[in-house]
């Protein structure tokens, strides 16, 4: 039988290493992630989820799972725009829960917010049980994102929302040879700078071109049983919101 393989970065791989390569590169940058992010998108990445909230629009009493949910940041701003509610931040990672978890404590939110070990294709939790999954950054991380959407839906209750934040694909050409070279030659020695890892962010960069574009990435969102599913582009494309309904 010929093993099953999956990409990692530019990368072919058996399907059964993905999961632990991607705790290595979390794992080596949890400390550093935060300051990263800024660095490499000039803080744009605040924007990006600030955007995700106001279509969200959180209301009080709504339970949130944040997938790949990490250091916390799409679960505190949720929280803060629910006014009051609970977040289920679940990480394969437990280095970025870690991190995560001392911002809770420092902004002394740690009672609305749990943090859980866990794999994003195979859930820890009921059926029905969250009125929001979200998921920023991460899917793409995911070694079936298909499994990882289906997931989403079996955990959403009925009228729960589903949300993903990623990085996507510039539909102008001479805009994505920029950004091209941007990612390539600067990102990767950012990360040996700031958080002395370049091989991590370089695995980061690839991870964004091998991940579908648009329109297929919504094909996949509808197939896993989601309804009114849609996508909103943000700065041109770089990143995009894709958004459905479990009705």
């Amino acid at each position: 039988m010929t093993e099953k393989t999956t990409h990692f970065g530019f990368q072919d791989i058996p399907e059964d290493e993905k999961a632990g390569r991607v705790q290595g590169v979390f794992g080596s940058v949890a400390s550093k992630y935060d300051v990263m992010n800024d660095a490499m998108s000039f803080g744009i990445h605040r924007v990006w989820k600030d955007a995700m909230m106001d279509w969200l629009a959180p209301r009080p009493g709504q339970r949130l799972l944040d997938v790949a949910g990490g250091t916390g940041d799409i679960s505190f701003r949720f929280l803060k725009r629910a006014g009051h509610g609970h977040a289920t931040v679940l990480d394969l990672t437990e280095p970025m829960l870690v991190e995560g978890r001392k911002r809770a404590e420092a902004a002394q939110m740690a009672e609305s917010l749990d943090w859980v070990v866990g794999d994003a294709m195979a859930l820890p939790f009921a059926d029905n049980t969250f009125d929001v999954y979200t998921i920023s950054f991460g899917i793409r991380n995911v070694t079936r994102p298909q499994e990882a959407l289906n997931e989403a839906f079996r955990v959403l209750k009925p009228g729960g929302r589903l949300m993903v934040l990623e990085f996507s694909q510039i539909p102008n050409d001479l805009m994505q040879k920029v950004y091209d070279l941007y990612s390539f030659n600067i990102i990767p020695q950012m990360g040996k700078v700031i958080a002395n890892d370049r091989e991590s962010y370089q695995y980061l960069v690839e991870s964004i071109r091998k991940f579908p574009d648009q329109e297929t990435f919504l094909e996949m969102v509808k197939a896993a049983g989601f309804e009114q599913a849609k996508y909103r582009n943000l700065t041109m494309g770089i990143a995009c919101l894709h958004s459905g309904w479990k009705l």
